[in-house]
């Protein structure tokens, strides 16, 4: 009876490992069978905890699926990049895409149709993950506008995060493979660059 108190009093309080454990059980279930069928209770059930822990901490299924999207991110991201050039940084931008592609592509495919019904979902994904690579872009072309390598209103800017992510992941669906680093380098080069005026 005296091991209960300290049971609960430990799971109370979630070390980063043990938040770490409830974020790989979501994008493992999420893979595994998709949004829909993805609950609160499964979740806590391959976790090992009690639903009333992960309520606590994320309050909803939109928000628990956001922050373990968030947290399976890798260390690089776009808002790293900073290469000094425009060409530059789309190439590394493109490299560090394709470092997730095939988990990222997996995990978009399994949120499908909930991303576009779902607006508590959608929105919890926009704030996520979508407005961090979005600002990630605007801070890229700002700097190539500061440098003088485009212009701020040059008519292909809006579109680079679209064709980039979109690229990434329609590529499994026209031809059976993720895109890797080289496929999208190569998308780079021949694609956006030209889109903006720039020689590679």
């Amino acid at each position: 009876m005296t091991s209960t108190p300290q049971v609960t009093a430990r799971r109370s309080k979630i070390s980063p490992e043990r938040e770490q454990e409830f974020y790989d059980a979501v994008l493992d279930a999420l893979r595994e069978h998709g949004y829909e069928a993805l609950t609160m209770e499964g979740v806590a059930a391959r976790a090992s905890c009690g639903k009333s822990t992960l309520y606590r901490q994320w309050r909803t299924k939109p928000q628990l699926v956001a922050a373990a999207l968030r947290a399976g991110r890798t260390d690089r991201t776009l808002a790293s990049v900073d290469t000094g050039t425009l060409v530059g940084d789309l190439r590394e931008a493109a490299r560090i895409a394709a470092g997730t592609s095939g988990s990222d592509t997996r995990l978009t495919q399994a949120l499908g149709h909930a991303v576009l019904s779902d607006e508590e979902l959608q929105r919890a994904l926009r704030e996520a993950l979508v407005e961090p690579e979005l600002a990630a872009f605007d801070a890229i072309v700002a700097r190539a506008v500061a440098r003088g390598e485009i212009r701020a209103d040059h008519p292909a800017v809006e579109f680079l995060p679209a064709q980039l992510m979109g690229v990434l992941r329609i590529r499994p669906v026209l031809e059976g493979r993720y895109a890797d680093a080289d496929y999208l380098v190569r998308f780079v080069d021949a694609a956006l660059l030209p889109a903006l005026g720039i020689t590679p």
